[in-house]
């Protein structure tokens, strides 16, 4: 619900169920019509639509009906005064609302949804039969009704339904407005698809905005005659683009913050580890008083768990390092270095196939491993497991696109073979990544579509001419893919798709910008002249991919970008270091200064350059000064409302008992 009309019925899930085979008249329907009855029962609306081949139920429900949920999932809402409470209908009126003027925000609806749908359990005394098409089955006392379904087979899936109102329009200002290149509604993108992704593409319009430099100072290395000052050129070029990038991060950091100020997101700390092993949110001294540990077993018991998980990642990092080491590097070594010797393009073309062939199996089979090695890890939530998988699946991503470029600079010091080598991976990944991520949605529903009527025509055995259509707008939200990620679902969404190639094309970019600067004049052509084939394409296609072509993706809580935001930092570094690296073979290549001077030049430019890049975060606070005055005046009037509080009950009880004394 929207907050502002409680009349306006939004149907914001669905749940898929088949059609019944049954012979008319036969009671085969009732575990369906059971589970529409308890839907009702704990105050959700329910609408029933047959599609071609599934029924959908279609669920909404009131602001009272998620307000209670709320409550009872003893949610934490931000207050008028700065804290974060415990949620209670009855005090709806203490908690701030959302930018768009709701209570709750996406991802706590969806998540008061799950907990009223998966919350309905059998309270009889015995189990109950149900049947569907003459299948009969229990459900258990105490069994959730819809996870008893979904076992079945009979609920097929459960899913966020599209607001069609908000959706039309997202798409007049964000999808379809091209004239604004890098503005976005981030509040309404916030408000429709929850935190994580409203900061990617709060991201992704930053990052677009400051590419301006770098692409417009590329582009003027490259037509501009120095003349006796071409020998500074690079070393300035270089030093500029690190600055750069450097400040770019911490001005994004502050963005960062005052994003959350905006829409009342505290970084707060969830339940401890030691919590979470015991299987209680409960406090420390609850804990002991329960177990009847004291202080001395307790802090054992807590570091036992601290370190146990420390051993867990160390050798689950461990494991995926050395299989980098010892089956990628290799395979990786051995494609360039034959891409180095052979002389035909035509069979450098080959090569190139069986290797992206091989190499795309291989990451797949990399990212299942490293999703099954997490499980084993003592990560506090679902935010530090998908970081901890980012890491390891990075690193397969890492070694696949720059340990070939790495071995023509470093190695062979070919550096016509890596301009070449630049051009067309930037060329691969810019232009066909765009073309695959956004025909590859499309052609996926269209499949669907095509195989749900041949389906629906087998079954009705040639008994009718007519064309089948789909009629119903739930059914082809359906029938689309999700935004989900090429490693799995299961720890991450598409988002990782989206990130990674950001992520690999700045790396391409920043490392190797000494040798050729025009991978910056290129990114004019990507993201100015072909602008608008990028970033505007990027930011556009991005939205019209998420509004038209995909379900709506279920909300993730975030408070950053994660893991990535280390991930471009490491990178910054790597750039520091190749970039001085290259500096000192160019010129010496070129014979204009000799190695030992150059070489101790250079070095000591590498280490001012790493001391700006970490001297920066005392210079630039990553929190705005607002941001942080906002936050000491909350802290300071919660603690002054908590001490009036109570010292109005000390002083009640005084004068309570003043009043006995005095009438005695």
């Amino acid at each position: 619900m929207n907050g502002h009309g409680e009349e306006e019925i939004v149907y914001e899930i669905g749940v898929v169920v088949p059609k019944s085979n049954a012979i008319e008249g036969q009671e085969s329907r009732d575990c369906v019509e059971i589970l529409e009855a308890e839907f009702r029962k704990v105050g959700l609306i329910v609408d029933r639509v047959s599609g071609v081949s599934d029924e959908f139920i279609k669920v909404a429900a009131p602001l009272e009906t998620l307000g209670r949920a709320a409550a009872e999932m003893q949610m934490w809402k931000p207050t008028h005064i700065g804290m974060d409470l415990q949620f209670e209908w009855e005090e709806v009126d203490a908690f701030v609302k959302q930018p768009d003027g709701s209570l709750f925000s996406w991802y706590e609806r969806f998540q008061c949804y799950q907990h009223l749908l998966y919350g309905i359990v059998s309270k009889s005394d015995s189990g109950i039969i149900l049947n569907f098409d003459g299948k009969e089955f229990r459900w258990e006392v105490g069994q959730s009704l819809l996870k008893r379904l979904e076992s079945e087979g009979i609920i097929k899936q459960v899913f966020p339904l599209h607001d069609e109102t908000k959706r039309r329009k997202l798409l007049r200002s964000w999808a379809l407005n091209w004239w604004d290149l890098t503005e976005q509604p981030i509040d309404e993108i916030y408000s429709y698809y929850g935190t994580k992704i409203a900061i990617y593409f709060a991201f992704l319009g930053k990052y677009t905005q400051w590419m301006f430099f770098p692409a417009a100072f590329g582009l003027i290395l490259q037509t501009v005659d120095f003349g006796s000052l071409q020998l500074l050129v690079l070393p300035v070029f270089f030093i500029s683009i690190i600055l750069w990038a450097v400040l770019f991060f911490q001005f994004w950091k502050r963005k960062n913050y005052a994003l959350l100020a905006r829409w009342h997101i505290n970084c707060t700390i969830g339940a401890s580890q030691g919590n979470k092993l015991l299987g209680l949110d409960q406090s420390p001294l609850e804990l002991m008083e329960k177990m009847g540990m004291n202080e001395k077993q307790e802090k054992q018991l807590y570091q036992r768990y601290e370190w146990l998980g420390y051993l867990m990642r160390f050798r689950n990092d461990a494991i995926i390092i050395l299989s980098i080491i010892c089956l990628q590097l290799p395979f990786e070594l051995a494609y360039a270095h034959l891409y180095e010797v052979i002389g035909s393009d035509l069979l450098k073309f080959g090569l190139t196939g069986i290797y992206l062939f091989f190499i795309q199996y291989f990451t797949q089979f990399g990212g299942k491993i490293s999703v099954k090695l997490i499980k084993y890890e003592n990560n506090e939530n679902t935010e530090y497991r998908a970081d901890s998988l980012v890491y390891k699946v990075f690193g397969l991503y890492f070694m696949q696109s720059y340990i070939g470029i790495f071995y023509h600079a470093l190695l062979h010091r070919n550096f016509t073979t890596l301009r070449k080598v630049l051009i067309q991976r930037l060329m691969i990944s810019e232009v066909l990544e765009n073309l695959l991520e956004n025909s590859l949605p499309y052609l996926k529903y269209s499949y669907k579509k095509y195989r749900t009527i041949r389906n629906k025509k087998k079954h009705e055995k040639g008994s009718s001419s007519a064309k089948i259509c789909f009629t119903t707008r739930v059914e082809k939200e359906y029938l689309k893919p999700a935004y989900s990620a090429s490693i799995g679902d299961e720890v991450e969404d598409g988002l990782f798709d989206d990130f990674l190639e950001l992520a690999l094309q700045f790396g391409m970019i920043m490392m190797f910008a000494c040798v050729f600067p025009l991978a910056f004049a290129f990114t004019v052509v990507v993201y100015l002249v072909f602008s608008l084939v990028n970033n505007i394409m990027e930011i556009r296609t991005d939205a019209l991919k998420l509004l038209f072509m995909l379900k709506r993706p279920v909300p993730r809580a975030a408070t950053s970008i994660g893991a990535w935001i280390n991930i471009f930092q490491f990178l910054i570094v790597m750039s520091i270091c190749t970039n001085s690296a290259l500096l000192v073979w160019l010129y010496d290549e070129e014979g204009k200064w000799k190695v030992e001077p150059g070489l101790a030049g250079i070095l000591i430019m590498e280490h001012i350059l790493l001391l700006i890049k970490f001297g920066f975060s005392r210079l630039l606070p990553e929190e705005p000064a607002w941001v942080r005055a906002n936050r000491a005046k909350n802290a300071t009037h919660a603690q002054n409302v908590c001490s009036k509080q109570l010292l109005r009950n000390i002083s009640g009880g005084e004068k309570t008992l003043y009043g006995q004394k005095k009438m005695e």
